[in-house]
């Protein structure tokens, strides 16, 4: 059987400068990938919806990038065909009447003529209405609304869940990540995907937890999720359930 050429999964931004790209035969099939030399300590993989990407330390060997990469070549592969299986949601038109899951529920859009204000009714069943100078606004006005509430949200729960941990409430700050729903860092503090308010409200726990016990454990060692585990007790469940809703986030 010939050897089959794979395409990138997606195209992305032009490669850094401590990235290369290169490609690796797995079996019948030229698998591309893009190496990244970075300060670390061990080789890692990754697959999401760009392809293959790996992670090296500078001293690294290609030889070694590679036994690793054909040593997980079964891994490899089928992550790359789910993600290419994977069907990517629509682009929603932000127009009145417009539905968005929610915290859990469903979130009605209202249009109206306005100064590019929003209007929240939360009482019953939650209604966003938004007060445009022009249709085309409706995609920004409704992100600056939801990231609004979103932080509102997040501060709310990094406080609730920072004291059983025994932390302080670190720094906040918003990210619209494709692909990723938090991230943690000792020096900035937690940034958490906004689009989260898309998921039930267990969910966005489970992620503020996880970040937050990064400032224990800056990996994902058994003592990690034992801290994960003291407040979120059924975090594994969350975690993937986490995955099946993402692929179904809505997009405008």
């Amino acid at each position: 059987m010939p050897w089959q050429a794979e395409l990138p999964l997606a195209s992305g931004p032009a490669l850094a400068d401590n990235e290369t790209s290169r490609s690796i035969a797995l079996g019948d099939r030229i698998v591309p990938y893009v190496l990244r030399r970075a300060k670390r300590r061990t080789i890692g993989l990754s697959i999401d919806h760009r392809g293959l990407r790996v992670g090296a330390p500078p001293r690294a060997s290609l030889r070694e990038v590679e036994s690793l990469i054909l040593h997980h070549a079964e891994w490899v592969a089928q992550k790359l065909d789910e993600w290419r299986s994977r069907r990517r949601p629509e682009t929603l038109k932000i127009v009145d009447g417009t539905r968005l899951p929610w915290l859990g529920e469903s979130l009605e859009i209202r249009v109206a003529l306005g100064s590019n204000r929003v209007l929240w009714n939360e009482l019953a069943a939650p209604v966003l209405t938004l007060c445009l100078r022009a249709p085309a606004e409706a995609p920004r006005v409704l992100e600056k609304a939801l990231r609004d509430k979103a932080r509102e949200l997040f501060v709310e729960r990094l406080a609730h869940f920072a004291i059983p941990l025994g932390l302080t409430v670190p720094p906040l700050s918003l990210s619209a990540a494709r692909t990723r729903w938090g991230s943690c860092s000792l020096k900035t503090g937690i940034r958490l995907n906004w689009r989260l308010l898309h998921f039930p409200r267990h969910i966005i726990d489970y992620v503020v937890v996880h970040e937050l016990a990064h400032l224990h454990q800056m990996n994902h060692s058994r003592r990690f999720w034992a801290v994960v585990g003291q407040v979120c007790p059924d975090y594994k469940a969350a975690r993937d359930e986490l995955k099946q809703l993402a692929a179904h986030c809505p997009q405008w």
